[in-house]
């Protein structure tokens, strides 16, 4: 890895700009593509994030592993990419396509085809306490650990992923969370979802196995329209840069021996108080309450990144909500030779029906590797661009939560679908598995998949063949009936 500039120029036909999943991804796709050309990959961090052991459970879904690296790494497996230690502070479009980047160091780096992929930064909570620790990265949980070390209560702010998987292994120590919507984890689960988390959340899952006899289980199917989803429980909110599976490599624990977890819901702290003699910091929420805490750790959502590549560049297009570089079909920005792909863009399509944007690693992933063929192709005298990646036809992500793995396919929580005009489907075994299933017309749009269903496949394909299932009934759901006879 090169670092040190002294106004150092540098050439190369494709940049990119970011040490993400996005950026590592299209630069290893650009070095098999473009094997001719070389490929500059700029990266603020010395260590690079990196796809590893990816698994495809179907033929949309992918799981994987999100591994930081050495920059050396990622030259070893493509010779063609360069990686160079720097931070971008300007861009300079230039006529037909090509222009340059200033970067930090003073280097001057033109490019042929550039692509962002400079992600996105933490929207903190009352940042600049000296007591409020922002979790975003490798470096911030590592801060986290070592302040655990003695902390009594931990306040933790925000609804997210990160904030869900973070709350469930602080260890030894009391937890306070606080989210602003109605139920946990509303940024990926229905309010039904979330009360099956419950239990593994406040650990009482484990301990009520402990004291039962084995049983068999009772299954609950259930069939309701959207507007008793709120009454049963599964009304939802509708619709990064630690990877997937991250609290596995640390052991987050506090001071104390035992560990308790209260949730604080629907508000959010307004405003943070002198600490007294009991507690160090004192935060004032939004429904009155006044919580003592060591320590407040903020994981309360992100916005792109992509202030410097806007700054004098009237005609980089930026979306009007969220503030990410709007791109194309093609991951094209308004400013000819300028891509962005990850948490730094925004998807200006059309999008098929049940696609939907969502900053995630699996879609940084799947843009970054995309916009490096439409570069590639654009790079040709006469190249044609490429289809759109199928991966964009249907929403689809893989994680875990609290322990049970979490599948999410399609319109699950009914995102896009007009209100009234669908109904959902329920099965759940307490502490085994969830299935909910959207339907609309007799036709499955989405469905989430909690514990080890095995019927990711299943309902892919019925999601994108949008077949006729209503003469299936609660067989649909059925543990005893296998859907899949029914349209071989």
């Amino acid at each position: 890895m090169t670092s040190a500039g002294d106004g150092e120029a540098l050439t190369a036909p494709f940049v990119v700009v970011g040490g993400g999943i996005a950026g590592v991804s299209c630069s290893e796709a650009l070095a098999v593509l473009r094997p001719q050309d070389d490929v500059l990959l700029l990266s603020a961090s010395a260590l690079i994030k990196a796809a590893t052991n990816v698994q495809p459970l179907t033929k949309y879904l992918v799981k994987f592993e999100v591994e930081e690296q050495a920059a050396a790494a990622l030259t070893q497996r493509c010779p063609t990419v360069r990686v160079v230690q720097d931070a971008v502070v300007a861009l300079q479009p230039g006529a037909g396509g090509q222009g340059v980047l200033v970067t930090e160091q003073g280097r001057r780096v033109a490019y042929g085809r550039l692509c962002v992929c400079s992600g996105a930064r933490p929207k903190p909570v009352h940042a600049d306490h000296p007591l409020v620790l922002t979790v975003r990265d490798t470096e911030s949980v590592r801060a986290l650990q070592t302040r655990l070390a003695g902390a009594r209560r931990v306040l933790v702010v925000g609804n997210g992923g990160i904030a869900t998987e973070l709350v469930h292994e602080l260890r030894g120590v009391e937890v306070v969370w606080v989210v602003r919507h109605d139920h946990i984890s509303a940024a990926f689960v229905d309010a039904g979802a979330a009360e099956f988390l419950m239990p593994a959340a406040t650990q009482e899952g484990a301990a009520e196995k402990a004291g039962q006899a084995a049983v068999e289980p009772v299954v609950k199917r259930m069939r309701f329209t959207e507007a008793r989803a709120a009454e049963a429980g599964g009304g939802a909110g509708r619709g990064a840069a630690l990877g997937p599976d991250w609290h596995e490599r640390w052991e987050l624990r506090g001071g104390q021996g035992g560990r308790q977890l209260t949730i604080e819901y629907g508000c959010e702290v307004q405003q943070l108080l002198v600490g007294d003699d009991l507690w160090p910091a004192r935060a004032q929420l939004t429904n009155g309450k006044v919580i003592g805490a060591d320590l407040v750790v903020s994981a309360t959502g992100v916005t792109p990144n992509v202030e410097v590549f806007a700054r004098g560049n009237p005609g980089l297009r930026l979306d009007a909500e969220d503030g990410g570089i709007l791109v194309d079909e093609h991951m094209r920005s308004s400013v000819p030779g300028v891509f962005a792909a990850g948490d730094a863009c925004t998807a200006g399509w059309a999008h098929a029906k049940h696609w939907f944007q969502m900053r995630l690693w699996t879609q940084a992933r799947q843009m970054g590797a995309y916009a490096a063929r439409c570069m590639a192709a654009d790079a040709e005298a006469e190249g044609e661009l490429p289809l759109q990646d199928f991966c964009f036809e249907m929403f689809t992500h893989v994680t875990r939560f609290f322990g049970h793995k979490v599948v999410l396919l399609g319109l699950h929580n009914g995102q896009k679908l007009p209100d009234g005009d669908w109904e959902m489907m329920l099965r759940a075994v307490k502490g085994k598995e969830y299935v909910k299933l959207v339907l609309q017309g007799g036709r499955v749009q989405g469905a989430v998949l909690i514990g080890d269903t095995d019927l990711e496949e299943t309902f892919e394909n019925l999601i994108l063949d949008q077949v006729d299932v209503s003469h299936l009934g609660e067989d649909l759901l059925n543990p005893h009936v296998d859907v899949e006879d029914y349209f071989d």
